[in-house]
């Protein structure tokens, strides 16, 4: 593979993944078939709705640019100012926050014992919040060198300790670290659903079998036993709604009549099928009207040649 073909399938990543959230907010906590419902052609268009603008992306993207922005300007992982940030986004007052990373970047503790502490205290720590962003720091650490052993590694790794930040149950930390190693297949030029064996492998053997459950084969967001705002059924979703269809735009559309929390699932689904479709296969409806809001930091607002840009310097640095 080239590195334009490379470049184009990490854009697709990221910008994907902000097509998805934003295509799909409008339609959060709808029931299953909402998308075919309001568009039975097929032609999804970036409606808004629901508080949202047109094209207007969530905390899901606002978060994951803060993930990707600290990566590149602290030359890799540094937990704290990475926490640092999310706390200043939140103390801007976002339109949407989970009530989970609220409450951890809100509570005023430690930024190495936040959300250790919130998983104490509530005995519930397994959102999909730290899936939903995950899509810039996947294509960072993607370019790890070495043998496809230590590369898997090291991407997982990474993705624990970002997971670790907000969430305090390791079950969150081991989804984020399977997506992040099939967006880093998929980056290759290789088949993701081929490594899904493999990253299962490479789990906490107590976290293994749930996940290998949602990740089989024959799952279906019919058979999930949560809500897809869980770290299960929404990486199961995002997989399933990849294995059985065969554009970006009918996989994106797949994940959103699920229904349930449909911006984070078409994030994680966006960011999963970018990768494999490339920047390419995104139609030009939904990158034209897309916009990142950055609330905090002084009235940002991120469009998708932005994010394009952001991914390929993500793309190009060695951690």
């Amino acid at each position: 593979m080239n590195q334009g073909e490379r470049q184009d399938r990490a854009v697709g990543a990221v910008v994907g993944s902000a097509v998805g959230d934003a295509l799909g907010a409008p339609f959060e906590f709808g029931p299953a078939g909402v998308y075919t419902t309001r568009f039975p052609d097929g032609m999804g268009e970036m409606c808004g709705g629901g508080g949202w603008d047109p094209g207007e992306a969530t905390d899901d993207t606002q978060m994951a640019v803060l993930v990707g922005e600290s990566l590149l300007e602290r030359d890799g992982l540094d937990p704290a100012e990475m926490f640092g940030r999310f706390r200043r986004w939140a103390a801007g007052e976002p339109k949407d926050i989970g009530l989970q990373t609220e409450y951890v970047l809100t509570s005023g503790d430690p930024w190495d014992l936040a959300a250790a502490l919130h998983f104490q205290v509530n005995g519930r720590a397994a959102g999909n919040g730290s899936l939903m962003r995950a899509a810039t720091s996947a294509v960072y650490f993607a370019r790890t060198d070495g043998p496809e052993p230590a590369a898997r590694a090291a991407t997982m790794d990474a993705a624990r300790r970002i997971a670790a930040l907000t969430h305090g149950d390791q079950a969150a930390w081991e989804g984020t670290a399977v997506l992040h190693d099939l967006i880093r297949v998929a980056l290759n030029g290789d088949d993701p659903l081929t490594a899904v064996p493999g990253a299962l492998a490479a789990i906490r053997d107590d976290r293994r079998e749930r996940w290998a459950t949602v990740l089989a084969p024959d799952w279906h967001p019919g058979l999930a036993t949560e809500f897809n705002g869980a770290v299960w059924p929404c990486l199961g979703t995002a997989v399933w709604a990849l294995r059985t269809t065969h554009t970006f735009e009918a996989a994106l559309a797949a994940a959103i009549d699920a229904g349930g929390d449909t911006d984070t699932v078409a994030a994680v689904t966006g960011g999963l099928a970018g990768a494999v479709y490339g920047s390419g296969a995104i139609p030009s409806r939904w990158t034209e009207p897309l916009h990142v809001p950055l609330p905090g930091y002084g009235g940002r607002v991120l469009r998708a040649a932005q994010l394009a840009a952001l991914a390929r310097r993500l793309d190009s640095h060695r951690p």
